[in-house]
Formats: C-alpha cells, structure tokens, sequence
C-alpha cells in the first residue's frame, strides 16, 4: 500500500504515471487475473446490465472477462450533456464513436441508452483507493455525479459499485470528498476487497 502524504493532483499523477509504466505484458497478465477474480463474484453471475469502461491510459483492462461472452449485458458509458453518463449494450464488433476526450462509446442515440439506475453493477475505473471503498478517479467527477443517488442509500444498493484496479493503487488513508461516492468492493489483480 501506498502512504498518502501527498495532495489529491500529486496523487493522480503519480499512480497514472506508474500504471503508464506498466509493461504490455504485466498489463496483459493482470488483466486476466482480474478477469478471474471478477467471474469468481456471486454479484456478477446472474443476468442484468453490467457497465465496465473501455481502458485508456494505463486503466487495467476488462477485455479478458468478456471472452467467453458473460451471462450479463456488458455495456458501457457514454457522456450526456448534462454532466452525467448513460450506459449502452456493446459486444466485441459492434459500432463505436468516440467521445469529446476521445473515447470509444456505443452508437447509441440517447434515448436507446441506459440509466444509471438501471444497472445492476458498475465496474469502476480509478486511480486510488482505500480499503473503506474511497476512490479518487480522473477528476472529472463523472462517477460521481452519475451515482449521486447512492449516497442517500442504504450500501450496498443497486447498482453495486465496483472498483478495478491494479493492486500497487491502495493507498493506506484516503480522505474522500463530500461528493464522492464510495465504492462496494474493490476488485485488483491481486485480491477482492469487500468495503460494505
């Protein structure tokens, strides 16, 4: 585990930077254990919409849990205007555009798309966190806004927020901010860390 000494932007640039070191092969590595730990979870076996996201920047990456197919409706985000995400369907060779940060989404129009609350489960990215399920994303606060709803809920609700991770992404005393919202489990290449 990492000791937090430093403030919140040192942070991100410091864990982003060590994930983009990461070789093609660790990567590769640690995302098929990740894979294996995610199938392992009872919360994913069942049938329901299951958001992931699609990897960039040194993300761990969930290609390796969708081959073979999973019983669950993989989707993924797609930015609204309004400041949120909206999640659709997405299979190995169907449509992709990519975003205003240029990042592959569904061709989805928005109203074929699906609510947050509609989902089961969400597969998380993040750039640290804590064993109290604290996560400090990107900073765009995306996650954030789009799940807001599950602060006023009794945890672990519907969707179940769960974050991946490469496992060096703890760190030991995470302050998390009134805003953010905190994640059910944490899923790492290493282990699975049930945080509610």
């Amino acid at each position: 585990m990492t000791p937090v000494s430093e403030d919140r932007a040192a942070l991100r640039a410091r864990m982003r930077g060590r994930r983009l070191k990461l070789p093609a092969r660790q990567q590769m590595a640690a995302a098929e254990a990740l894979a294996d730990r995610l199938r392992a979870l009872p919360e994913l076996a069942e049938e329901g919409y299951v958001a992931g996201y699609w990897a960039v920047r040194g993300e761990i990456s969930l290609h390796a849990l969708l081959a073979p197919p999973p019983r669950f409706v993989y989707c993924l985000p797609c930015l609204a205007p309004e400041g949120v995400l909206r999640f659709a369907p997405w299979r190995f060779g169907d449509p992709l555009v990519a975003n205003r940060y240029g990042i592959p989404e569904p061709d989805y129009s928005p109203e074929a798309q699906l609510a947050p609350g509609d989902l089961a489960a969400v597969l998380v990215p993040l750039l640290a966190f804590g064993a109290d399920g604290a996560r400090l994303g990107m900073g765009g606060g995306w996650y954030d806004r789009s799940f807001a709803f599950l602060r006023e809920r009794s945890r672990p609700a519907r969707p179940l927020l769960i974050g991946v991770a490469h496992d060096f992404q703890q760190v030991d005393a995470f302050v998390p901010e009134p805003w953010d919202v905190p994640l059910d489990l944490v899923v790492t290449d290493a282990r699975t860390l049930r945080c509610r």
